[in-house]
């Protein structure tokens, strides 16, 4: 979601593209634009704001809103109804503008404005609700044609008068129309008629043939209104948008394009299915702003959730907008509409302080949210979208998550055949990946143009910028057409239509040939539906010594081995396992991922597999818990332990204890989910175990031959690299069950094994999947080694004891030589006398266990220390 700042860059490196390519030099972010749309022939179109002082209505009736404009500062407003009972009241803002929101649908609405002694009512206005439709007649007044000179920016009209800021780019002549066309519509930046900060889509709109219009969302940039994140006036603003557009005589069909913000904004846009809208394509988007980004599990996420909030309120508020420069200098210019629609910038909704207030996730008839949370979970509405989806996204996305395929099943009303989803492993921009974008632009070319899909040349030498830009690596290029040689479009728009709806890149980041971290798969495959029908639920349970296994444990409940204990610690790790340097986007970024600390967390490890075995969908850890608090957090994680010693991230679920009923007709064994309502509560019950399933967000990962799987339980943090949690400070005792009569579990979702190399992807390799040196729990840490002479010291941090284990002492072993001491338990170091000169040693400390050899086994060899004596002759 914070990605369009960061592809505004790409302007400029493409502009020195198509000098390269005959098109003349580099102009700068403007510059670029005028050389691809003057040297390719290209027209932008626009229409200049109205000239005078605009309309100052005393207040507007809009979508069960009333608004206030030029009252005094600091007035009282009260809004009465058409009978004259009072509705609500409030107090105008330093700019004289109040909203009344959630107002009743009707006629008569009056406001009452009192300033010092001075009263006044206004005439009357209707409210009307969602339902309403307006007359064609509001689109087809509208003109968003003006001569090329005024520079493509424009104004749009919505059903309550509203205006919102455009910005109109042509691949040609107005007249030389209709041109298929690109519609982008958020909070960001894509009507800035300069270009700073938009996305991709201006730039290679135009290269593939297609219009563009990029459409501020009401109370951001220079649009009109007041902002309130994604809710259902925004949703019919975009409505109107479309429908306005496709009014023009240069419009042809139209689809929306866009990624994170203006990708998630399509899913609600085409909910109200606006009839002139041929198709969306929404990357990076998520299921649920709430159960999903803000509060998955129930746990407020204060990393980039907040942070990205915090930024649209800075971005868009007035006076003083942080990051909004070019609506600061089109109003210094004399653009008089764009300064009459910041009358109403002061009522964009507190959001940061909403999300204060949310303490779980909002009740039908909430105040806040006066139809329940669901207003803003996609998975609850994408059964109103009746056009061409392409949707694609990433397992381990560091901005929305990554569990946006769990509302797959729910598009029921795009046509069949018309639903097409790409999933990689990977971060926020790898829906702009070399693989995902040839199919979307595939997708735009069936269902918006309506040609046989066919990508130029002068996109092909654009592309590998892109990429370069994102990752830092060169020569990543665009696949080979695939519809080479086909020359009907009905043909084409069959065999596309012929694919199956689901499509998995397996690997992204190791492919042969090329740089680790490239984004380019392994290999993929394709399945017909969401969830992936070969699925089978696999379960594997948790046992004694931290064991994972197909078996179900036998152990008596009372028994004393069936059961772990763990003490719940937010800060025994970094809160995120990243903290800058490369950039997350690189093709390797700096993970800072650190190990587990024993006795704040459990593990449980399987035996290594005999063979491949693949895994595609979501994962529900079932866990039979007690604690000694009414509520705990939890961070469920699934790793793969490799052969070779280095352990890999796959995927992670959280889960806050008393959000944990589940709603039973939409879960299933390997999908638990949760309802999130305050009605639904429960604490857990004092001394006595419950059972509590967490969800594990979806992924697609191959477990080699020799690799293990690890699943892990501690408090939330240190396995995200945006993500943050606010959570308890802790403190309390979780103990796990794993007997005959509490069976904890994980269930993964196993397809029929996907084609890979027999030997792992290399660590790092693997797109937003970092990997870590596995270390057993019970060993010791922190070895460290002083030389002195031909004398070593070897010291160490004690070996944390796990449940049921007795510490009897540590083997420290020097090599070469072999030479071993042996201490007590409270020993933290051992000497080592009369060493070879010249020689480098490694020290290795194995901590020993009374009750078995299965931890002191796993732990051998894990940490090692070179040491190099001092040169010289023998003392």
């Amino acid at each position: 979601m914070g990605s369009a700042s960061e592809l505004g860059a790409w302007m400029d490196r493409a502009s020195k593209e198509r000098a390269r390519l005959g098109g003349g030099p580099s102009r700068g972010l403007i510059g670029t634009l005028a050389v691809f749309l003057l040297a390719a022939g290209l027209v932008a179109c626009t229409q200049p704001g109205p000239g005078g002082t605009p309309p100052n209505p005393a207040i507007g009736g809009s979508v069960n809103q009333v608004s206030v404009i030029k009252a005094a500062a600091a007035a009282t407003v009260t809004l009465i109804n058409g009978a004259g009972i009072e509705i609500a009241t409030g107090t105008t803002d330093s700019l004289g503008g109040y909203l009344f929101r959630r107002v009743d649908a009707g006629d008569g609405y009056r406001v009452i404005t009192a300033a010092g002694s001075d009263t006044a009512t206004s005439d009357p206005v209707t409210v009307t609700n969602r339902e309403v439709v307006p007359p064609q007649s509001l689109y087809a007044s509208q003109q968003l044609i003006a001569p090329a000179e005024s520079g493509g920016f424009t104004y749009l009209e919505t059903r309550d008068g509203t205006r919102l800021s455009a910005y109109v780019q042509l691949p040609g002549p107005a007249d030389a129309g209709p041109y298929p066309t690109l519609v982008e519509y958020s909070g960001y930046d894509p009507s800035n008629p300069d270009g700073n900060g938009t996305g991709v889509w201006r730039l290679l709109a135009p290269l593939y043939g297609y219009a563009y219009v990029g459409v501020n969302m009401r109370g951001t940039g220079c649009s009109g209104g007041a902002f309130d994140a994604f809710e259902y006036l925004q949703s019919l603003d975009g409505y109107d948008a479309i429908e306005t557009i496709a009014a023009q005589p240069w419009s042809g069909n139209i689809g929306m394009v866009g990624i994170s913000y203006p990708g998630i904004s399509q899913l609600f846009v085409a909910q109200t299915q606006p009839p002139n809208l041929a198709a969306i394509t929404p990357l990076s988007a998520t299921d649920d702003l709430l159960r999903s980004v803000l509060a998955p599990g129930g746990i407020k996420n204060d990393g980039f959730a907040v942070s990205w909030v915090q930024q649209r309120v800075d971005q868009n508020r007035w006076p003083d907008p942080i990051g909004a420069n070019w609506v600061v200098s089109r109003i210094a210019d004399g653009d008089t509409q764009c300064s009459y629609n910041m009358q109403l910038r002061q009522q964009n909704r507190d959001a940061i302080g909403a999300i204060n207030e949310l303490g779980h996730y909002p009740l039908l008839g909430d105040e806040s949210y006066p139809e329940g949370g669901d207003q803003l979970s996609p998975w609850t509405f994408v059964d109103q979208i009746n056009v061409p989806v392409f949707i694609a996204g990433a397992w381990q996305d560091e901005q929305t998550g990554g569990r946006w395929p769990d509302m797959l099943d729910r598009f029921t009303s795009v046509p069949p055949g018309q639903l097409k989803a790409t999933v990689t492993n990977g971060v926020h921009v790898e829906s702009l990946d070399p693989e995902v974008h040839l199919r979307l632009t595939e997708f735009l070319d069936i269902y918006v143009a309506e040609r046989v899909p066919e990508t130029n040349a002068f996109a092909r030498a654009v592309a590998p910028i892109i990429w370069e830009t994102i990752t830092g690596i060169g020569g990543v290029e665009l696949p080979p057409d695939r519809f080479s040689g086909v020359t009907d479009y009905a043909t084409a728009r069959a065999s596309f239509e012929a694919d199956p709806a689901i499509r998995i890149l397996w690997e992204t980041g190791a492919a042969p040939g090329v740089a680790p971290g490239t984004p380019v798969p392994v290999t993929e495959s394709s399945y017909s539906a969401w969830p992936v029908p070969e699925v089978t639920p696999t379960s594997f349970y948790l046992q004694p010594d931290g064991v994972l296994d197909p078996l179900a444990p036998t152990l008596p409940d009372d028994s004393a081995r069936g059961e772990d204990s763990y003490v719940a610690t937010p800060d025994a790790r970094p809160r995120k396992n990243f903290s800058g340097g490369s950039g997350i986007w690189a093709a390797l970024p700096n993970y800072n991922w650190t190990p587990l600390v024993d006795g704040t967390s459990l593990a449980y490890l399987s035996a290594p597999f005999e063979a491949p075995v693949s895994m595609v969908g979501t994962g529900s850890v079932d866990l039979w818990l007690r604690s000694t608090a009414a509520d705990t957090d939890l961070q469920v994680t699934l790793t793969e332990v490799r052969a070779d010693g280095n352990e890999r991230y796959v995927q992670s679920g959280w889960l806050r204890t008393n959000v944990r009923a589940v709603d039973d007709a939409t879960s299933t064994e390997l999908l638990p989910r949760h309802t999130g309502y305050a009605t639904d509560l429960a604490p857990l019950p004092a001394g006595e175990f419950s059972e509590v399933r967490v969800e594990l967000f979806p992924f697609a990962h191959t477990f080699r031959a020799g690799s293990r799987l690890r699943i892990s339980i501690s408090a939330p943090g240190g396995d995200r690299p945006e993500w943050a949690f606010v959570t308890p400070p802790g403190g309390e005792t979780d103990t796990i069950a794993h007997s005959a009569g509490r069976p904890s579990r994980v269930v993964l979702p196993v397809v029929p094994t996907v084609g890979l190399p027999a030997e792992a992807a290399p660590c790092p390799s693997l797109r937003g999947q970092p990997c870590r040196t596995y270390v057993a729990p019970g060993v010791a840490t922190n070895v460290d080694v002083l030389i002195r002479g031909r004398h070593a010291v070897v010291s160490w941090s004690a070996a944390p004891v796990p449940p049921g284990q007795t510490l009897t002492g540590y083997t420290v072993t020097a090599s070469p030589g072999g030479a071993s001491v042996t201490v007590g338990p409270d020993i933290g170091e051992a000497r080592f006398r009369r060493l070879s000169p010249r020689t480098a040693y490694s020290f290795v400390v194995v901590a020993d266990y009374a009750d078995g050899t299965s931890l002191a086994a796993s732990a051998s060899g894990e940490t090692a220390i070179r040491g190099q004596p001092t040169p010289g002759r023998p003392r």
